[in-house]
């Protein structure tokens, strides 16, 4: 679990004292890190009762050519560059602005798979 409510220290590095004790709404989830295999996902409660769908697993992506305006469902084959982490390449992760190829060709990750449950990307030049 990850506390998610604002810290103790200052900036300065002087102590904050808080106000209220740590609530249950500030408790947050650890990351989907979400890979390329077979369709795997989760349906997750938030606060407030409303759910959402977290891709954990994902084989295709919607891909959009820009030029056309066409989307098309493509098969992902592996993760070719990912600027957030350099890690994330060898270890397949899907992230938002990852590049990845496609049967298609390569296209970057506009959505967000942990929190959207879906992968949307838009074909590169």
């Amino acid at each position: 679990m990850q506390w998610q409510a604002e810290s103790v220290r200052k900036v300065t590095g002087g102590r904050r004292r808080p106000a209220q004790n740590k609530r249950r709404a500030e408790i947050g989830r650890a990351p989907a890190d979400t890979h390329i295999g077979e369709n795997r996902t989760r349906i997750i409660r938030t606060y407030g009762g409303n759910n959402f769908v977290v891709a954990l697993r994902a084989n295709y992506a919607n891909v959009t050519d820009p030029k056309s305006g066409d989307t098309k469902k493509a098969k992902i084959a592996n993760v070719e560059k990912n600027t957030a982490n350099p890690n994330y390449v060898r270890r397949n992760l899907l992230t938002k602005g990852a590049v990845i190829k496609t049967e298609i060709g390569s296209a970057r990750i506009t959505s967000r798979p942990g929190q959207d449950g879906v992968i949307n990307a838009v074909l590169l030049e």
